[in-house]
């Protein structure tokens, strides 16, 4: 076993609750964030690299992390999101034929701080039953109450806007721009994977910033228009919203995915709210409304829109719902060409029960074209 010495470090809840662990390697630091878990055997690469887990310290339930090493395709974005790693067992070995370096050389080359050792079994149950709040994971074991007032002043993930943190600066292209179809994406916290889907159904995408407007993506003259993934609480994202209620009232083609999907609701005057400890997995059953088969989906989200206000909305229809808790996890427009859901169709968590999201996309701009 490496590092025999490694330092003592801890985990600091905002309410006062310490689990103890040992930093990885010989590192040591201090990392801030909204604690989270996610319930994933496998993907810990992508996890770490979704922008919409930016500003979280992720808390991964598998026993064993790094045991695969990494790989430098396997990133969701250009950089890790995550502000801190919370493991059991961390792998300093590992054993995949195309791994292309350890985690732990992963981890150092971004600057990330990570804790293992700690139960979190435990740690899990209570985030759990007391909800997600912030933390502070740290080696300055001996400095609990300096920890406590930094973390005291760590902002509320409630009413926090972080897509200006992780969207592209300038606009820029992906794919063949000899497609058959262009696209226009707003990045509010895009993923990789979403950008290969709509390439590989002939589209040429054109990526815009968080603030763009739909005379911005418009100059495009896209085909359809989609709203990403991403980061933080949707209710701030004021420009994203009214891009979104502009691309409605001027009847195109819209479909959104995750923090897509919470603004295009909020377009529709349907609000949303921050959820007990969110879904973060890749083994979420969804029903399909409209055809009545179940699928397994990959989520992660800790906001949700507001079931009862779509319900009442004449314009809205509820078309996948979640079946632990029956939150909404899909919508569509009745009178609109315009659809979103609430969990990763690209992500393919084994099976690819939801890639049928993208046809149906590609589907609604061949009708239109006709």
């Amino acid at each position: 076993m490496k590092y025999q010495t490694r330092k003592k470090a801890l985990i600091l809840l905002a309410d006062g609750t310490i689990f103890h662990g040992k930093a990885v390697g010989n590192a040591t630091g201090t990392a801030f964030g909204e604690v989270c878990f996610n319930t994933g055997m496998t993907g810990y690469q992508e996890i770490f690299t979704d922008p919409s887990y930016f500003g979280q310290i992720m808390v991964t339930t598998n026993a064993h992390i790094g045991n695969y090493g990494t790989n430098k395709e396997e990133v969701e974005s250009n950089s890790v999101k995550i502000s801190g790693l919370v493991c059991k067992n961390f792998s300093y070995d590992y054993s995949r034929v195309n791994a292309d370096a350890s985690l732990q050389e992963f981890l150092n080359e971004s600057n990330l701080f990570a804790i293992s050792d700690v139960d979190t079994r435990a740690l899990v149950s209570y985030i759990r039953d007391n909800g997600s709040m912030n933390a502070v994971i740290s080696t300055e074991v001996d400095n609990v109450d300096n920890l406590k007032e930094q973390l005291a002043r760590v902002p509320s993930m409630e009413g926090l806007e972080l897509s200006s943190k992780v969207s592209t600066r300038e606009p820029y292209f992906y794919g063949d721009e000899k497609a058959t179809y262009k696209i226009a994406a707003l990045d509010i916290g895009i993923k990789k994977n979403i950008l290969r889907n709509l390439a590989k159904r002939d589209a040429y995408i054109k990526v815009f910033p968080f603030n763009s407007s739909y005379e911005d993506l418009k100059g495009f003259n896209p085909d359809g228009y989609f709203i990403s993934n991403g980061p933080g609480d949707p209710e701030p994202l004021v420009a994203a919203i009214q891009t979104a209620k502009d691309i409605i009232l001027n009847n195109k083609i819209l479909f959104g995915i995750c923090l897509g999907h919470q603004v295009i609701a909020l377009a529709n005057g349907v609000s949303t709210y921050k959820m007990h400890n969110g879904h973060r997995g890749i083994n979420h059953p969804v029903m399909n409304l409209l055809t009545g088969k179940g699928e397994i989906t990959s989520q992660n989200h800790g906001f949700a829109i507001n079931r009862e206000e779509t319900e009442r909305n004449p314009d809205l229809e509820i078309t996948h719902t979640h079946l632990n808790d029956q939150t909404v996890a899909g919508i569509r427009m009745k009178n609109k060409n315009v659809f979103s859901v609430q969990y990763h169709p690209e992500a393919s968590p084994g099976p690819n029960d939801s890639n049928y999201l993208f046809d149906d996309f590609f589907e609604l701009i061949k009708k239109n074209q006709n």
